[in-house]
C-alpha cells in the first residue's frame, strides 16, 4: 500500500506480552520499599500548575536544580505563565518555554532563585511491560489537606511516538504529572485519560529528549491528538511503498514537492531519512515529530546502485496537498 511519507498516526499502542514476575515474599517488600522511597524523594518536586488566565490546572515535575518544569502541552496551551504549587503551599511562577503537541510535551521554568528539588530524568525506551511504576499528581487540582496522591501500577503498553499506557488510576487534573519508575527517575508524563480511568496515556520522556532543545528554546508546534490533519505538518512530500529489507521504493515525487526540489525522483530507493533508517512503514510514523515546516534533513537514496544524499527542506502538508491535487 502507498504510504504518504509524512502522515503521523495516533492509532492504539499495541499490546505486549512480557511480564516480571514476582516470586517471593521478599520480592514484594523489596518493591514495597523502592515505592516508598520514590513518595519520600519525589514528592515535593511534583508541583500543581494553574494557569491564571485560563484558571485551568495540571501538574508537573521539576527536573533540574534551576527550575525546568515538564508538563503535558495541553497543560501549558494558551499560557504564557504558570503558577506553581508545590505541596507545601508554597507557591512561585514559571514561564512557559517550548511546546511538541505531537508529544503532548512542554516545558516551563520556574522564575527565582533555587535550588529546587527536582527528580532525574529516565529512559522511557528501556521499559518493557509489566514493569512497575509509580504516579503522582494534583488530581482536581491542589488540596492543601493531602499531599500529591500516588498511584501505583504497570506498564501496560508501549506505542507510537514513545507513548505508554498504564493502569495506575489517574483522573483530571493529574495532566502532566510525573510517572516514575522504582528508582525515582522521571519515565513518563501523563497525558490523556481513558473514559474508564483503567487505561491511561503517558508521553515517555525518550520522546521528550528528542525534542528538548527546540522546546527549552521556546519552539511551539504540532498539534494534540495527532496531525493526520494539521495543515502544518512537515512533508517531504513522497508517496512510498516497501521495496525491500534495505529500504522504501518512490512511487512518485511529483514536480513542485520538497523532496523533488532536492532531487529526489520517482523509482529512488529510500534507505534513510533524517538519520533514520527506512525499511517499513510502521517506522513512519514518528519520524517528523520532532520537526517543523523549513527545517532541512538528510534522505539517502540509491539511484542506478549508487548512493547518493540529498538534502530536503521539509514543505507544509497544506501545499503538498495542493500539488498533489494538481
Amino acid at each position: 500500500m502507498k504510504t504518504l511519507i509524512t502522515i503521523l498516526t495516533m492509532a492504539l499502542p499495541g499490546m505486549l506480552c512480557a511480564v516480571p514476575k514476582v516470586d517471593s515474599l521478599g520480592d514484594l517488600r523489596q518493591i514495597e520499599a523502592q515505592v516508598k522511597a520514590v513518595v519520600e524523594t519525589r514528592t515535593d518536586c511534583t508541583v500543581s500548575l494553574v494557569s491564571p488566565n485560563l484558571g485551568a490546572s495540571g501538574s508537573g515535575v521539576i527536573v533540574s536544580t534551576d527550575g525546568l518544569i515538564l508538563t503535558a502541552a495541553h497543560v501549558v496551551e494558551g499560557s504564557r505563565e504558570m503558577t506553581v504549587i508545590f505541596p507545601n503551599g508554597s507557591q512561585a511562577k514559571a514561564r512557559v518555554l517550548g511546546a511538541n503537541y505531537n508529544r503532548d510535551a512542554a516545558m516551563a521554568q520556574l522564575i527565582g532563585k533555587g535550588p529546587w528539588p527536582f527528580a532525574e530524568v529516565g529512559d522511557s525506551s528501556a521499559l518493557e511491560v509489566g514493569d512497575f511504576v509509580v504516579a503522582m499528581g494534583h488530581p482536581k487540582g491542589y488540596d492543601p489537606t493531602r499531599r500529591p496522591p500516588v498511584r501505583f501500577g504497570r506498564i501496560m503498553t508501549k506505542g507510537e511516538l514513545e507513548f505508554v499506557t498504564t493502569d495506575c488510576t489517574l483522573i483530571g487534573g493529574d495532566s502532566g504529572g510525573p510517572l516514575f519508575d522504582l528508582a525515582g527517575k522521571v519515565i513518563g508524563i501523563h497525558s490523556h485519560i481513558a473514559s474508564d480511568r483503567q487505561v491511561n496515556n503517558h508521553a515517555g520522556v525518550t520522546g521528550f529528549k528528542s525534542s528538548w532543545e527546540k522546546m527549552l528554546a521556546g519552539k511551539t508546534w504540532g498539534k494534540l491528538g495527532g496531525n493526520d490533519r494539521d495543515p502544518n505538518r512537515p512533508v517531504l512530500g513522497l508517496l512510498l511503498e516497501p521495496a525491500n529489507e534495505e529500504g522504501m521504493r518512490v512511487t512518485e515525487a511529483r514536480e513542485g514537492s520538497p523532496a523533488y526540489a532536492a532531487g529526489i525522483r520517482t523509482g529512488d530507493l529510500v534507505v534513510e531519512i533524517a538519520n533514520l533508517e527506512i525499511s517499513n512503514p510502521d517506522r513512519l510514523s514518528d519520524l517528523f515529530a520532532d520537526y517543523q515546516a523549513g527545517e532541512k534533513v538528510p534522505v539517502i537514496i540509491f539511484r542506478d546502485g549508487k548512493e547518493e544524499t540529498k538534502t530536503v527542506t521539509l514543505g507544509r502538508l497544506g501545499e503538498i496537498y495542493k500539488t498533489y491535487r494538481r
